[in-house]
């Protein structure tokens, strides 16, 4: 699994080891731009994914080898997508010229900012859950492997997390 071969080199990395420290950049980039073309804007995915690169430089002596290392990047990778989704909302000041054909894509940023948020108040292992499962596809198997997790557990955090989800999203449609 991917995951533990770049806990692996993180942790040769730390110890020292360009070599694997290199790999290791060049496996997170690829996965990365994976990652963020799923979410971004094609001409933002390769400047993110950088950014990302550069953070986890700077931040690679607060990774603990004794954790898994999904999460460790995960929680980077998500926050700097949140970052660049709000600099966009705050950066659209420009009005466009009638008549110029552009896809809406207005509700599904607002969709994702706002699952985001509502994502952003759960217990980060049931968000973790959600996130893997339910956006990204994976196995519930193979999310408790990435999260270090059992299978019942990784359960049981969906399934607290989308009642939570769903009390939250209800609360929120009441306040308006």
């Amino acid at each position: 699994m991917a995951e533990d071969k770049w806990r692996t080199l993180m942790i040769a990395a730390q110890n020292g080891d360009a070599s694997a420290y290199r790999r290791l950049l060049v496996e997170l980039g690829s996965w990365l731009r994976s990652y963020y073309a799923r979410r971004l804007p094609a001409a933002m995915v390769d400047d993110l994914a950088q950014e990302v690169l550069l953070t986890i430089h700077a931040k690679r002596h607060t990774y603990d080898p004794s954790k898994p290392f999904g999460p460790w990047l995960g929680v980077i990778a998500r926050y700097k997508w949140i970052d660049r989704l709000r600099a966009m909302k705050d950066g659209i000041t420009d009005e466009l010229e009638e008549g110029l054909a552009a896809p809406d894509t207005g509700e599904a940023a607002h969709s994702a900012y706002t699952l985001d948020a509502l994502m952003s108040r759960l217990k980060p292992a049931q968000a973790n859950a959600i996130r893997l499962v339910k956006i990204e596809g994976l196995s519930v198997k193979e999310a408790a492997e990435r999260l270090g997790q059992t299978i019942a557990l990784v359960k049981v955090n969906i399934h607290r997390g989308l009642r939570q989800l769903s009390e939250l999203a209800r609360a929120e449609h009441h306040e308006f």
